[in-house]
């Protein structure tokens, strides 16, 4: 994979527009939910002073607004499920934090470390409620009198809702596995990262009244697309520069997460599988122990496997963009991201 840092004019775009959306929205939210959930979109800090950081990459709601735009319709009328995707994600990473104990998220600590465990939850419960009620009553968001299929739209995010929650569940149960195959692994991903950008690059679509079979394609697009999202995103659990990615170094191995990296390594029948599983069989792992895990998974082939993954799923998206019938300018901005998506560094 090559490296990029450039970020995509559409992303920038959808910023504009899905940030002031975001903002209006959570200030439904009352006083103290609000407060926090701004403090984890980052802008605010723990003390309710504004940051001015609009918050993180923005894929997600970039395909909901350009799923829209696809059908030659205005990215504002995507907006209510842009962010009801960006509620969904953003309560999910609240939870994961819970469930991870990590105490750090994008250089600041995280929610349940600054506000409490209980705090944590309950915001994250109040996102995925503000969700609903925002893919249910586009007017909330959108008020020129267009009419939107919300309550297809509302379907669709739910079922992806659905499969992420399922996709967390397996992942929390791998940890407590000696061995999780990379198969098993991929299964997971699918649901707990690809469900949710496939609902995302189709929902802008469903919105404005797509024909099922585009729809089912930008669904198929997303999912690839998010599960080359995951192997990227795997490997800068172990080997991204901290000073980028926000989190420790070899994060991921310090949690025995059964990332695609590691499972790769531990299914490669090598020389090498049962020094890492015994590594991974100890609960607290000094930082030499880390550094070895990470050489280990590496020789084992988990590094090349993964990277080899984000190209295939890569080629297998943009297979099912092109099925889709829709604007031509708007297939160069889905191919845009999807290229950022695999070469990013962060």
């Amino acid at each position: 994979m090559a490296n990029v840092t450039t970020v995509p004019e559409v992303l920038t775009r959808a910023r504009d527009l899905v940030v002031p959306a975001m903002r209006r929205s959570i200030d439904m939210l009352n006083p103290q939910l609000r407060s926090i959930a701004a403090y984890h979109l980052g802008w605010e800090d723990a003390k309710g002073e504004s940051t001015g950081s609009d918050g993180g990459k923005g894929v997600r709601p970039a395909l909901a607004l350009l799923s829209a735009e696809a059908m030659g319709a205005r990215g504002e009328y995507g907006l209510p499920g842009a962010v009801a995707i960006e509620l969904v994600h953003n309560y999910s990473l609240i939870h994961d934090d819970v469930m991870d104990v990590d105490r750090e998220r994008r250089h600041r600590p995280t929610v349940w470390a600054v506000f409490g465990i209980a705090q944590a939850i309950i915001v994250g419960d109040a996102l995925a409620a503000l969700a609903q009620q925002i893919v249910l009553d586009p007017r909330l968001l959108v008020a020129d009198g267009q009419v939107l299929e919300g309550h297809q739209a509302a379907l669709l995010l739910a079922d992806a809702t659905a499969k992420m929650i399922a996709g967390q569940s397996q992942d929390m149960e791998f940890e407590g596995r000696g061995h999780v195959s990379f198969d098993e692994c991929l299964a997971m991903e699918a649901g707990k990262t690809g469900a949710l950008l496939g609902c995302a690059a189709a929902i802008g679509a469903v919105l404005v009244n797509a024909p099922m079979t585009t729809v089912g394609a930008l669904d198929r697009f997303g999912v690839e697309l998010g599960l080359a999202f995951q192997a990227v995103d795997d490997l800068l659990g172990i080997w991204g520069d901290p000073k980028t990615t926000g989190k420790p170094s070899w994060s991921d191995l310090r949690q025995h997460k059964k990332s695609l990296p590691v499972t790769a390594a531990l299914s490669s029948g090598e020389s090498g599988v049962e020094e890492l599983l015994e590594l991974l069989a100890i609960e607290q792992l000094s930082e030499r122990q880390i550094e070895r895990c990470a050489e280990l998974v590496e020789r084992l082939g988990g590094r090349d496997a993964t990277n080899e993954l984000a190209d295939t799923r890569l080629l297998l998206a943009l297979d099912a963009l092109d099925e889709a019938e829709i604007l031509d300018d708007a297939r160069r901005q889905f191919i845009e991201i999807a290229h950022f998506v695999v070469e990013r560094q962060f």
